[in-house]
């Protein structure tokens, strides 16, 4: 990018200075000032448009690269990412993941709020390699809880990927990427319902065919329906522990 006259940032009392450059630069990519793929202007103009020194910059950028809005090329210069909804909200995982066991039912209640609605969109959208690659993904579970000892990890990674070709086929990368990062956050409680809830995993795979079923037809409402019963079991389980063991993680 070529900077023209930058536009300096309003300045808030008691605001730091690295403050001051994450604002501006993402009132500079609100404004279109600067857009995907653009070189960020050379640090001393980007300094002096600011009114920051090089310290508070370096670290304004620092903080926007963490946050995959900015990434560094090494010996090349800064640049926007793409930004990319599932990178820009990577950071969400983390926040998933620091909850303590009193809050995991809102995660899951979140995650359901999500998945419902992206099961009704996929079923109007969803093609036949992504209804062939969800149906193989079950095949595959079926198999596996077949076997005397079914791996338990391995039935849950193929719960998860069903439901991201779900979220994907929903057309809508932000609802997928905040799916993702809730899904993959709650394997943990899918994984203790799985070992310790007798005919979980079966009640799952019943469902995940039902779910699999609607999404086939395109029918939409049962798809939202069955996608919220599906979901609702997982978060049944979590309230009944919660009842038995309140400490429980």
């Amino acid at each position: 990018m070529t900077p023209g006259k930058l536009a300096e940032p309003s300045r808030t009392p008691g605001v730091s200075q690295t403050d001051v450059v994450v604002e501006g630069i993402r009132q500079m990519l609100i404004d279109g000032q600067l857009r995907p793929g653009d070189r960020l202007p050379v640090e001393k103009d980007l300094a002096a448009a600011f009114g920051v020194s090089r310290n508070p910059l370096r670290e304004g950028v620092r903080a926007l690269s963490m946050m995959g809005v900015l990434e560094t090329r090494q010996g090349d210069g800064t640049y926007v990412t793409k930004l990319d909804p599932s990178m820009l909200l990577a950071p969400l995982g983390f926040v998933v993941d620091l909850q303590d066991g009193s809050g995991t039912h809102h995660l899951h209640a979140v995650r359901r709020i999500f998945e419902t609605e992206a099961a009704a969109s996929a079923a109007l959208r969803i093609g036949s390699a992504e209804l062939a690659a969800a149906a193989e993904l079950l095949r595959h579970n079926e198999v596996e809880l077949a076997l005397e000892e079914p791996n338990h990890e391995t039935v849950i990674e193929n719960d998860i990927a069903f439901h991201r070709i779900i979220a994907e086929a929903a057309g809508n990368p932000v609802m997928a990427a905040l799916i993702d990062a809730l899904g993959g956050r709650t394997m943990r409680d899918r994984l203790r319902r799985s070992i310790s809830q007798p005919g979980a995993d079966e009640t799952s795979h019943r469902e995940h065919l039902s779910i699999l079923a609607a999404l086939t037809a395109q029918d939409p409402d049962r798809a939202r329906t069955r996608m919220a019963a599906h979901l609702f079991t997982v978060e049944d389980y979590l309230l009944e522990q919660s009842i038995v063991s309140p400490t429980t993680k």
